[in-house]
């Protein structure tokens, strides 16, 4: 079966021992897990006001002290992984869908029972995404994805095919009213976290999956055919044919060439919503187009997601946590007012999208995505495939440099 950002983290950061507490009804024990009877909270600095809100209701609730302390949330998986093994781990914790198989395989998280009127709340791809071998380790809130991002004004009409997309480019850059066709970074390296949209519309894929929906490391799909013939589909707009996709492109430019009117077409994130209001472009957010006749183009789908650590000693209570108040539509709201991701609880994305049609946009260009694979093999695909991407788009063969990034890969999986 076939079906963002960055690979999931392998390493162990250094515990953040001296996170900064905000206490909702007590403080955590100085080794950073909580007292017996109680409940830790982590999540980074943004999210605390929220989170603690939550955790005085739940506190107040069960008679019970819930501290909530802030980690940076680029060393949280990577200080939980270290937390547990010293024995001293939080309750629960905030953290990425990708995570999710390198906690596993830790034994740093607990399967959850989200009972079914719960799990009916959340979009069913959300859940499927927080499992792993058939048990669901997490209970996602929110998502983020990729989409198309058009200047109205350059590009009235959004595509419904890339040929399209690269046919009003090229005639806008003829014009001399753009200077790129389309903004979408592919750097030196490679990016395959965007490069997923014209790669899955040609057929590519990176792994597949079991019965249980669990990604399987053994279903490579870099070096088959499908991927070739994907990358050699690509090519035709790298820089030996259209000139579409170019390497010069990367994450310190693209933005900027659709801010300043260089582009019609933009691969954007929710990241670029507020750069791009105040640079005052005109704009609409659409799905962004697969090849004519081709697959859709799919993006990558990352989740924001609430895990319970496992050997907690109030896991019962952590559960109860993260099942009913994780899933509780004002919370949801509460977190979104300070860090607007799309919800993935339905009565929440209705509420959101009703007052902002972005985040309905961004809901939509994601309805062909696909969940950031989470197994720890994904960490070994990353470079060695936005490498040969990056090469390809730069004129190497395309079979030669799939097949080389394939052998690279399983190599490095196989250790």
């Amino acid at each position: 079966m076939r079906f963002r950002s960055a690979p999931a983290i392998t390493g162990i950061a250094a515990i953040a021992l001296m996170a900064t507490a905000c206490t909702g009804g007590g403080d955590s024990d100085s080794e950073g897990g909580s007292a017996e009877g109680g409940l830790t909270i982590w999540t980074d600095a943004e999210r605390a006001d929220a989170v603690e809100a939550a955790a005085d209701e739940f506190a107040e609730a069960n008679g019970i002290d819930v501290s909530v302390d802030t980690v940076a949330f680029e060393d949280m998986q990577g200080d939980v992984l270290n937390a547990h093994q010293a024995g001293n781990a939080p309750d629960i914790f905030i953290g990425a869908h990708d995570w999710t198989g390198n906690l596993v395989r830790n034994g740093a998280v607990q399967p959850i029972e989200l009972p079914q009127d719960r799990a009916a709340l959340l979009d069913e791809t959300s859940l499927e995404a927080m499992s792993f071998d058939g048990q669901l380790f997490g209970v996602p809130y929110s998502q983020e994805n990729l989409f198309l991002m058009r200047n109205t004004e350059l590009a009235p009409d959004a595509p419904e095919t890339f040929e399209e997309l690269v046919e009003t480019g090229t005639e806008l850059k003829d014009a001399g009213d753009v200077e790129e066709v389309l903004s979408m970074a592919v750097t030196q390296e490679g990016d395959p976290y965007r490069m997923n949209l014209l790669y899955t519309s040609g057929g590519g894929y990176l792994f597949g999956q079991d019965d249980t929906g669990t990604w399987d490391p053994t279903d490579l799909g870099v070096g088959t055919d499908e991927s070739i013939e994907a990358m050699e589909k690509i090519a035709e707009y790298g820089e030996e044919g259209e000139g579409v996709l170019r390497r010069s492109i990367g994450l310190e430019n693209d933005a900027a060439l659709f801010y300043d009117g260089d582009t019609a077409f933009f691969v954007a994130g929710p990241w670029n919503l507020a750069d791009t209001q105040e640079a005052g472009v005109d704009y609409e957010i659409s799905p962004f187009p697969g090849f004519e006749g081709g697959d859709p183009a799919s993006p990558y789908i990352g989740y924001q997601s609430f895990f319970v650590t496992e050997g907690s000693a109030n896991s019962a209570l952590a559960e109860e946590f993260v099942t009913n108040y994780v899933t509780d539509t004002d919370f949801i709201l509460s977190l979104y007012e300070i860090d607007p991701r799309t919800p993935v609880q339905t009565e929440a994305l209705e509420s959101v999208s009703a007052e902002n049609p972005d985040i309905a946009a961004i809901a939509e260009a994601g309805a062909e995505g696909i969940p950031m694979p989470s197994i720890p093999e994904m960490g070994e695909t990353w470079q060695p495939l936005g490498v040969a991407q990056a090469d390809i788009i730069g004129g190497a063969d395309p079979r030669e440099a799939m097949e080389a990034a394939a052998e690279t890969i399983s190599e490095q999986i196989g250790e």
